[in-house]
């Protein structure tokens, strides 16, 4: 048992490692237009879940899935939250607003109990009100001081939360579920990149080898960090993950103040602070319950 929880938590500090370092690779590709990125996310992410399928034996696993209207109809939504997500990331990613992609990533756990109140009719203990009300505070406080809504921030983490909603709605496996969505994603970024093809970086990189592998490397790096998250999250409880779950925002906090060298205005510290102190409670709250629960029977 020991075992399994100390690979457990071997996986999920790798995946949210890896989210929380994603961030180099989209400097690294700033030449490229944002869309661009996209699209090669897209394709690459369908060919390299799709050859991992296959050793794993699950491709059987796809048809029923796409065959069941439901099932299809919450994945394309998916789909959708998961595609405004990636665009938005990888834009802020490239014009040097990786501080608010951080505050996204911290709001989300807050955010996916609000929507658990609104949409799965869950109930929110006291300590719960208080990290939500503490978060929409941050926000209130960037509208006030900076005269703007927050809107990167705000989009990454509404967008993910609908993202795991979707998920939570239908029981799809991890790889099967990002095969599909990005599955339904390939044809209009396939007309995208008809369209656009003498003026996509790709076909420039044909002569350049290191280049186009560098452009290919987008499936991996959006699919192994699922993998390993999905490997992760069955060996642990689910308040380890709460906790974990910060190790990548936390990355990106620091590779925005110390690598990039983003301004930190005091607007966005004071932002920073409520949130740190909202999931604080928030976390607190869990390990509190989840002590103060009963065993499951073995």
């Amino acid at each position: 048992m020991q075992s399994e929880t100390a690979k457990g938590l071997l996986f999920a500090v790798g995946a949210y490692g890896c989210w929380g370092f994603v961030p180099l690779y989209f400097k690294a590709m700033d030449a490229i237009p944002e869309g661009e990125i996209f699209v090669h996310r897209i394709i690459w992410s369908v060919l390299f879940t799709g050859l991992v399928l296959i050793p794993l034996g699950r491709w059987k696993n796809i048809w029923p899935h796409l065959c069941n209207l439901r099932t299809l109809l919450v994945l394309s939504a998916a789909a959708v939250f998961i595609a405004i997500n990636w665009i938005v990331f990888i834009w802020a990613s490239n014009n040097d607003r990786l501080l608010d992609t951080s505050i996204g990533y911290y709001i989300n756990p807050l955010i996916n109990v609000l929507f658990g109140l609104l949409f799965l009719g869950e109930k929110l203990r006291r300590m719960q009100w208080v990290s939500v009300s503490l978060a929409a505070a941050a926000v209130l406080l960037q509208i006030i001081t900076l005269g703007k809504l927050p809107v990167i921030s705000l989009t990454l983490a509404f967008a993910f939360g609908f993202y795991g909603l979707m998920r939570k709605i239908v029981q799809v496996g991890a790889l099967e579920g990002l095969f599909i969505e990005t599955l339904l994603l390939l044809p209009p970024t396939l007309v995208y990149f008809g369209w656009f093809s003498e003026k996509l970086s790709f076909i420039e990189a044909t002569g350049r080898p290191g280049f186009a592998v560098a452009l290919m490397a987008a499936g991996p790096i959006t699919s192994i960090p699922l993998l390993l998250f999905a490997s992760g999250v069955s060996r642990l409880k689910y308040s380890t993950i709460g906790f974990i779950q910060y190790l990548a925002p936390s990355i990106v906090f620091l590779l925005a103040i110390f690598w990039f060298r983003e301004p930190l205005v005091w607007q966005m510290a004071v932002t920073f602070a409520l949130i740190w102190v909202a999931l604080a409670i928030y976390s607190y709250d869990g390990l509190r319950r989840s002590r103060t629960l009963p065993l499951p029977p073995e």
